[in-house]
């Protein structure tokens, strides 16, 4: 049997087991959603979702959605339920990752219709908290993105944005300025990408020590000036925080316009980003460039490409982008340093970054579900779900996890990612 024989048996072997899985992993959501949603219901019981959220903008009101929850939960199950069958008879082929999504969403309009049974719940607020919720998650998937196009692992990030979120903190108190508070915020993530690139670039250190290495760093660091500086000087931890700015016409629209269009600052900078990153990346000759040192380092360095001048550019522009989503974290959302208040969300990024396959669009994408699966636990308390808190405050994390594990396919790194290149 000839090798390309055995490898094409191989790949419909492989083929017929994920097919299987998700039919599998439909039929389970679906069952949950009879066993465990159903039977707290009644047919008198209804679900309100509130459309509308508070804003300083005249938005076009609208009327709350009024569901029957137990007729939603039975059509969301029946849906699941449905789509298990026809992936576990015939296949959905390249539209199975689709069809995922459409029964993870399913799952959720189930859930939530359960938890806000005869209750309000309001489906607006928790889009506008979702999105800012993801912004530091998406841009520290974007700096993942920079950085490991080019060959170069980042686990730094986390790092990059504990600093950027201190720096960002004193220097927008010291001077009284939230512009030059973020710039100083850009400045230190791009200062700890550059230790970054001359261990793992210049000196050929493993990229995974030389990230945790800087992490340790950033995180010891923060908290000693924190506790040293910061609790003895309060002014210096007072930096305010940009406040939302209204699109006039599109901040207006109904659902979309207070969720899109009425955000801060950095919130823009995390669509201008999301956009500029695409652009560089697919249709510029850095951004070829770039994919190249990062697929085949020796190739391009035989066409002329400089491979450490490149890598270099990334690791920097990466802690750039770990900057700003660091400088989220006090002048963009709560105005006050606290230690290790990134709490993990680099991390977050990177998974976000896999889960999104190395792209920007992909990788804000990804973002919103870590985002929405944070904002929903804080919701879901306020709602007294019969669920511990414990439980919820897992629901971010084991998003990350359910993602890395490499549900929705696997995700195929750049071909010289995490390897240094000797010329």
């Amino acid at each position: 049997m000839s090798v390309a024989t055995m490898t094409a048996g191989k790949a419909r072997v492989i083929s017929r087991g994920r097919t299987l899985g998700m039919g599998v992993a439909f039929l389970i959501l679906g069952i949950l959603i009879f066993v465990f949603f159903l039977p707290a219901t009644t047919l008198a019981q209804k679900t309100e979702f509130g459309l509308n959220t508070f804003t300083k903008v005249d938005v076009i009101p609208l009327p709350p959605l009024i569901l029957p929850t137990q007729i939603v939960i039975i059509m969301a199950g029946l849906i699941c339920l449905g789509l298990a069958a026809y992936q576990l008879t015939r296949g959905f082929g390249r539209a199975t990752e689709v069809m995922l999504g459409l029964v993870v969403l399913m799952f959720i309009i189930a859930f939530l219709t359960w938890a806000a049974r005869d209750n309000a719940f309001n489906l607006t607020g928790i889009l506008k908290t979702t999105l800012l919720l993801a912004t530091p998650i998406a841009l520290g998937g974007f700096s993942g993105v920079l950085s490991e196009r080019s060959g170069v692992v980042n686990i730094a990030i986390e790092g990059m944005m504990l600093s950027a979120a201190f720096m960002a903190t004193v220097v927008g108190s010291a001077t009284g300025s939230l512009y030059l508070g973020l710039l100083g915020g850009i400045g230190i993530g791009m200062l700890m990408a550059a230790l970054h690139a001359v261990l793992s670039i210049t000196y050929r250190v493993d990229q995974i020590i030389s990230g945790v290495v800087i992490n340790i760093l950033a995180t010891g660091l923060t908290s000693f000036m924190a506790s040293r500086f910061l609790e003895k000087n309060q002014w210096l931890n007072n930096p305010g925080t940009f406040q939302p700015i209204a699109i006039p016409g599109l901040s207006q629209i109904p659902i979309v316009g207070p969720v899109l269009f009425e955000n801060n600052l950095i919130v823009y900078l995390m669509f201008i980003l999301m956009f500029a990153i695409h652009f560089a990346l697919f249709y510029t000759r850095w951004g070829l460039r770039t994919r190249a040192v990062g697929e085949h380092p020796k190739a391009a360095d035989t066409l002329g490409i400089n491979v450490f001048k490149m890598r270099y550019i990334s690791v920097l522009l990466s802690g750039a982008a770990a900057g700003v989503g660091g400088s989220y974290f006090t002048i963009g959302s709560v105005g006050r340093f606290d230690e290790v208040m990134t709490a993990g969300k680099g991390y977050i990024g990177l998974a976000a970054m896999i889960f999104g396959k190395w792209t920007p669009f992909g990788t804000f994408g990804a973002s919103l579900i870590f985002g929405f699966s944070d904002s929903l636990q804080t919701k879901l308390q306020i709602l007294n779900v019969p669920i511990p808190s414990e439980f919820l405050l897992m629901a971010p994390y084991l998003a990350t996890i359910i993602a890395v594990a490499g549900v929705i396919g696997r995700a195929v790194p750049p071909a010289a990612d995490g390897q240094p290149y000797e010329k």
